[in-house]
């Protein structure tokens, strides 16, 4: 049996989005108000509370509405039909209703912010009101609405239905008799039960929405994380982007050592001693007995730095000492512009007292 063999070149899957999103783009996106969340479960939140509402002060909305139509039926209807009662008559009627409707209006607007809030916090994205022309283009349009989004969109809706058409009939159906029998109750009495029979229906079907909205707000999270996924490339580029290309910053790094090491050169000639491995590790010591207290170095060093230290010693006339110990033991625990500790004050004074006695300062 043949067998084929080819080789893949990963590099062609570079821009696949596969890597979760950054801290950084998730804020970015944050910014320009992409954001997850479900509308759905906004909307089952503010319907709850809407139900709820009534269920606790419907007995009083109710007699406010029987108040408002006797009024009307009582003292409105029998005034004469000239401009002014009718003027009159539309405004406490309009006053009357926002009377009314206010609390129901209240009620509905926090329990929706409540619901924005919960799921994505204090957001505010002036971006989004602006006039985008992308927005009313016809093909972009066409493309949202034969889109896998919008078949989803009307799945949940399908879904919606069927399943609220399902939890309306069961609370019909268990309270059949009540319904029958409000027919023979008085008009009061009757329409209490049908109402009491309504918001139980309405709280039953909020409750069924929001557990539906709770599928939609996972399944909104799942896509926008898709959506916000980044390639390994993107991830290479924001890193760019954010800290700087790291071959200008490891050119900066490289001018900065070459910098420094030009200073630390510059001291080498100012220094009265340079302590050696003798190939390995080099330490330059300089003395002020009016200025310091003990002996500081100016420049230190391993392998070619510690061959470029002795060179210019050399060149100016700085005496170079061999003490292995004593050079390694520098090297390792100090730093340049640090005095010397007093563990190291008899090896390097003997140093310098031999150094001072060859150049005739002691």
């Amino acid at each position: 049996m043949a067998t084929f063999r080819f080789k893949l070149n990963l590099r062609y899957f570079d821009g696949e989005k596969t890597e979760k999103a950054t801290p950084h783009k998730r804020q970015e996106s944050r910014k320009k108000g992409n954001v997850f969340k479900s509308l759905d479960l906004c909307t089952a939140v503010s319907l709850l509370a809407f139900f709820i509402y009534f269920k606790v002060a419907g007995a009083t909305f109710g007699g406010n509405i029987a108040s408002l139509v006797a009024h009307i039926y009582r003292d409105q209807l029998n005034l004469d039909l000239t401009e002014n009662n009718i003027q009159r008559f539309f405004y406490d009627l309009s006053v009357r209703s926002v009377g009314l409707l206010i609390p129901v209006l209240v009620v509905a607007l926090v329990a929706g912010a409540a619901g924005q809030i919960l799921q994505i916090g204090f957001l505010f994205t002036p971006e989004n009101i602006l006039f985008k022309p992308e927005r009313i283009s016809f093909l972009k349009g066409l493309k949202r609405v034969y889109s896998f989004r919008a078949v989803m969109e009307l799945f949940k809706s399908i879904l919606k239905i069927l399943v609220i058409g399902l939890v309306a009939f069961t609370v019909i159906w268990f309270n059949r008799q009540p319904v029958v029998e409000s027919a023979e109750k008085p008009l009061n009495a009757g329409l209490a039960t049908m109402a009491g029979i309504v918001v139980n229906m309405g709280l039953f079907a909020s409750v069924t929405l929001i557990a539906l909205a709770m599928i939609d707000y996972f399944y909104q999270r799942f896509d926008y994380e898709k959506n916000l996924r980044m390639s390994k490339q993107d991830i290479k580029d924001e890193y760019k982007n954010m800290e700087g290309d790291p071959k200008v910053k490891s050119r900066i790094r490289e001018r900065q050592k070459q910098m420094a090491m030009h200073r630390m050169m510059q001291e080498v000639p100012q220094a009265d001693v340079v302590i050696t491995n003798p190939t390995h590790f080099a330490v330059a010591l300089r003395y002020d007995a009016k200025k310091m207290t003990s002996p500081q170095v100016v420049a230190r060093g391993a392998d070619s730095i510690a061959f470029r230290i002795k060179t210019v010693a050399r060149e100016n006339g700085v005496a170079i000492v061999e003490k292995k110990p004593l050079a390694r033991a520098l090297y390792f625990q100090l730093n340049i512009g640090d005095s010397i500790p007093e563990q190291f004050f008899q090896a390097v004074a003997e140093i310098l007292a031999y150094v001072y006695r060859l150049t005739g300062k002691a």
